[in-house]
């Protein structure tokens, strides 16, 4: 079972990436904030999950072993693949994930493409006491506080765009899209972002 992996990103896509390790290319299915966190030529250093299936065998990395605790707590329940397992991790941190369990709210697993209210209902019925919450201050609801702009920004720069670029880009968004630059979370606003940039594609794709 691979466990963790030290190695240079060759490539960094908007869903997975690929880190050399000893000669191979392992490539990771990961979070966009996990991804903002590599760089292609730096080494980098990644928790990682392997799903084995009957026909597939697939890594999953994430930036600390905290994030990939709750994604095996979370692909432990019924209906949970880990497509969207990551998915969750997309929009919420794992502490939003813990607190939204212990609370019993629907509603922000609802936020999560795919999964509606029955099937949220039933994601807080089974992760009932196998998540608890660590303490640790999260912004209340998930919606994006104001600090949200520096977070985009080193996202994208993390992802090869420079950062005038970038700041063109949200403001581009905040006025084309205002609603979401009000409302959305930080993985919402840097999927917009992104798609404004070129439909997620790379700078130089």
């Amino acid at each position: 079972m691979i466990s963790t992996l030290r190695g240079v990103p060759q490539q960094v896509n908007l869903n997975n990436a690929v880190i050399e390790v000893g000669g191979f290319g392992m490539l990771i299915q990961a979070t966009p904030q996990t991804l903002a966190t590599l760089q292609v030529g730096r080494e980098a250093f990644v928790h990682t999950s392997m799903v084995v299936r009957e026909d597939s065998m697939t890594l999953f990395g994430f930036a600390s072993g905290d994030e990939r605790e709750v994604f095996e707590v979370l692909t432990g329940v019924s209906g949970i693949g880990p497509r969207t397992g990551l998915a969750i991790l997309s929009v919420h941190t794992p502490e939003e994930v813990r607190i939204a369990a212990s609370t019993k709210d629907t509603k922000a697993f609802t936020k999560v493409s795919g999964i509606g209210p029955k099937g949220a209902q039933r994601i807080v019925l089974e992760l009932n006491g196998k998540l608890v919450p660590t303490g640790a201050p999260v912004p209340a609801g998930s919606p994006a506080a104001p600090t949200w702009e520096p977070q985009v920004l080193e996202a994208l720069t993390g992802l090869g765009w420079t950062e005038k670029d970038a700041n063109k880009a949200l403001e581009a968004l905040a006025k084309n899209d205002p609603e979401i630059v009000a409302t959305g979370s930080v993985p919402e606003i840097l999927r917009a972002v992104l798609r404004s940039l070129g439909r997620g594609n790379r700078p130089g794709n």
